[in-house]
């Protein structure tokens, strides 16, 4: 094979112009949130010491974009999509100078943390269904995965140098200039937006309300292949997510500091550039959906491994192992999802595939936070990611559809039942799943 076919594919950003102001906006964009989100979780841990509250931080925001997925699915199927992004930018840079504000005070108070992180969540939810059902639109069916490799590869590179640089600001200038950056990125989103032509749905969706989000949560039901692929990664972040635990791991199990609890998030966003930058074969696969349960059972054992380990490099090599097993799954599946969701429903269906992608982190979080409560840090880690090797071999097992999935093909139309057809059913297959175990 030639390193062009391995190589990450960067036709899409030649190609449209569109595509790479959104590119460049969203990258701004989450980098400044990753250096936010360090921020406010390591400010957590130092007003409280306490790995759950920071845990429930996570749950905040992600309640927050819980809501704003729920409207904002629904109005990016009837409304411009470009017009429901650029909405949310301001309110959000405001949102984050509040957060300096707070940090900038000679005693910061705890709930405002929580209370702004929940707003920022609803503002972020509101947005993200229409900056993800932009993208076919944007570059075509046939460069979906290469699109999905460039946004998972921007996200990740985000993911890496956010924490790293919050690291350096805390022990620097301090909190207030790690939100103070956020809010900068964030007005560059929306600036970026400007320039981009306007993105209506090709067919304008009814009212929001239940009927309509019902419309969207009836498809990813009876859809196969996109309902298996959302059980797969739940169970992977539901079982094996230990982000919550780095401020605790980081001082009392590599006894470190600030900048030890940075190289600890950046870490699997190091493994997701490397898997990022040879992302070239993903758009060849055949078995997409195959690869996705693999990347599950990766993700389950390089996070059991390192919280076995008490060298920290060593810990590093199997974060980065873990990123590059969930970068590859977020390729495939970002993929599937377009190909699989015709675009009267796209704005529906991902916002219901960011909700999982968003509320099942934020569960594992707060799991894992109050395993290591219980018992300690490192068996929540060990005994989280053993749970999500279980369960990804079970769920491969149970669901056909995914394993059969293709990212060839026309797209589907609206009224198609693309996984029943394959003889799976998900609430079987959900409840079979729910009987793994930790161990």
């Amino acid at each position: 094979m030639r390193i062009g076919q391995i190589a990450i594919d960067v036709a899409p950003l030649r190609e449209s112009r569109d595509y790479r102001l959104l590119f460049s906006g969203r990258f701004v964009s989450m980098a400044g949130n990753a250096v936010a989100t360090t921020a406010a979780n390591w400010q957590v841990y130092g007003l409280t010491h306490n790995s759950f509250a920071v845990g429930l931080l996570t749950l905040a925001s992600g309640c927050g974009m819980l809501l704003g997925l729920v409207a904002g699915g629904m109005l990016a199927d009837r409304h411009d999509r470009r017009t429901l992004i650029m909405a949310v930018q301001l309110p959000q840079a405001l949102l984050s100078a509040l957060l300096m504000a707070n940090s900038l005070v000679r005693h910061p108070a705890l709930w405002p943390l929580y209370l702004i992180t929940f707003c920022i969540g609803l503002c972020s939810g509101l947005a993200s269904p229409a900056s993800t059902a932009t993208t076919p639109a944007l570059v075509g069916l046939d460069r979906l995965p290469a699109a999905a490799a460039l946004n998972a590869t921007a996200s990740q590179v985000g993911q890496l140098g956010g924490p790293a640089l919050a690291g350096l600001l805390i022990a620097g200038p301090g909190l207030a200039s790690c939100y103070a950056i956020d809010a900068v990125c964030l007005a560059v989103f929306g600036l970026a937006m400007f320039r981009i032509s306007p993105l209506p749905p090709v067919i304008k969706a009814q009212r929001p309300g239940l009927r309509s989000f019902a419309e969207g949560l009836a498809y990813v039901r009876h859809n196969g292949v996109l309902g298996g692929m959302l059980l797969v990664d739940t169970n992977a972040m539901l079982f094996g997510m230990p982000s919550a635990l780095f401020p605790a791991l980081a001082s009392t199990h590599f006894h470190g500091g600030s900048a030890t609890f940075g190289l600890l998030v950046a870490a699997p966003g190091l493994g997701a550039l490397i898997g990022a930058a040879t992302s070239g074969w993903t758009g060849r696969v055949r078995r997409p959906g195959v690869v996705i349960i693999g990347a599950g059972i990766v993700w389950g054992g390089a996070i059991a491994l390192f919280g076995v380990v008490d060298s920290l490099p060593l810990a590093l090599v199997f974060l980065a192992i873990a990123g590059m097993g969930d970068l590859i799954s977020e390729v495939l599946r970002n993929a599937l999802l377009q190909r699989y969701t015709p675009d009267p429903l796209r704005g529906r269906v991902s916002s219901l595939y960011l909700a999982q992608v968003t509320g099942a982190p934020a569960l594992g979080n707060v799991e894992a936070g109050g395993v290591a409560w219980l018992v300690s840090p490192v068996f929540s880690v060990v005994s989280g990611g053993l749970a999500c090797v279980a369960g990804a071999v079970a769920l491969g097992a149970l669901i056909p559809a995914l394993r059969n999935s293709s990212l060839s093909g026309a797209e589907p139309d609206a009224g198609l039942d693309t996984g029943l057809n394959a003889g799976l059913d998900l609430k079987s297959a959900a409840g079979n799943a729910a009987r793994v175990s930790r161990p």
